[in-house]
């Protein structure tokens, strides 16, 4: 073998181990990325901006989370139907179009029972005492919301046609700022902008009042399916510190004062007002682990709720299909799991 010959297998070695150094490092870093997810989060005031304040996820998994802020449940979806987002909150109305489309998701967690934290609020002076009055009046809400669920849903049980009425599709920033210029006559919105809008408005109807009459709503977390059979452990985690916040948030929530680090914590992540925090949050009720596993919420009564909010969802137009069964959208396995069941 020529001098030539040797040196040529030579580099062809060298080439070949820097190659495989190449991959054994690309492999690391593809084995780092992984244990990423990008979390899409909305405004509402809920015991999840405690774990987001915390870190306590990242540390006990060692996962990087970004936490990214919507301004409304269809946004979330998107961004997790386009694969930008693993997971992401949303309220029961956005999650039931997305799950009629055939979206790969599962709802895991009832972030909260909205009961009266929705609200329909009417300017003062404009002549709106009831439902009824709503003809011919501007409303704004975001299309697909839970808000706007169940101000159609209100609307169709008092007998008001919703071509009568100029429901405007508007974020809830934007909502804040046609109020203030007096653009609109209500809305159906959330905190923080309802707080914001009770001084100087009335209120018509809650989320619970129509929730009562049979159009129920909720807040959930969802995740992708394929991406959370393939991260199981840092789902039980995650499940596990969204029960400690909702326990600390029992615990001692009605005593939190603005001061309190907790209600400073809400208040970052929300963009709400510390003073307006305490009272916000008392309008929702937050399911403990036994009652997220129950036949009220993932054990089927999310599933029921979903059923009924396609059913109106295709009367408006708003999805072509309605499934035969939601619950092949809902999952408590990981709520188990962290029972230790």
């Amino acid at each position: 073998m020529t001098m030539p010959r040797r040196l040529s297998l030579k580099r062809a070695a060298l080439a070949a181990a820097a190659m495989l150094m190449l991959m054994s490092s690309g492999g690391a870093a593809f084995a780092q990325q992984a244990k990423e997810l990008t979390f899409a989060h909305q405004d509402m005031l809920v015991p999840l901006r405690l774990v987001m304040e915390s870190g306590e996820v990242e540390k006990a998994t060692g996962y990087k989370i970004n936490w990214r802020m919507f301004s409304g449940g269809g946004d979330v979806i998107r961004a997790m139907a386009s694969g930008d987002v693993q997971m992401g909150e949303t309220g029961s109305s956005p999650l039931t179009a997305a799950a009629s489309q055939g979206q790969d998701i599962k709802l895991f967690w009832i972030s909260a029972d909205i009961a009266n934290a929705e609200a329909l609020v009417a300017r003062n002076a404009s002549g709106i005492n009831s439902m009824k009055d709503l003809a011919g009046k501007k409303v704004a809400t975001p299309f697909v919301s839970t808000a706007h669920y169940q101000l159609m849903a209100g609307m169709k049980m008092d007998g008001v046609d919703p071509k009568s009425v100029n429901v405007m599709n508007m974020r809830p920033p934007e909502i804040a700022a046609a109020w203030e210029r007096g653009d609109i006559d209500a809305t159906f919105i959330w905190d923080p902008v309802l707080s914001r809008i009770k001084g100087t408005g009335k209120t018509i109807a809650t989320s619970g009042s129509i929730g009562k009459r049979g159009a129920p709503t909720f807040e959930g977390i969802v995740v992708n399916a394929k991406w959370a059979a393939a991260n199981e452990p840092f789902m039980i985690a995650f499940v596990k510190a969204l029960n400690r916040a909702n326990e600390e948030y029992k615990a001692s929530g009605k005593s939190w004062t603005p001061d309190s680090p907790q209600t400073k914590a809400m208040a970052k992540w929300t963009k709400a007002d510390p003073k307006d925090v305490s009272a916000a949050m008392a309008l929702y009720t937050f399911p403990t682990m036994a009652e997220q596993v129950s036949p009220t919420w993932l054990g089927g009564g999310a599933a029921k709720a979903m059923a009924g909010t396609a059913a109106f969802l295709k009367e408006q137009g708003r999805v072509q299909e309605v499934k035969p069964d939601y619950s092949a959208f809902v999952t408590t396995a990981y709520v188990e799991k962290a029972m230790g069941k």
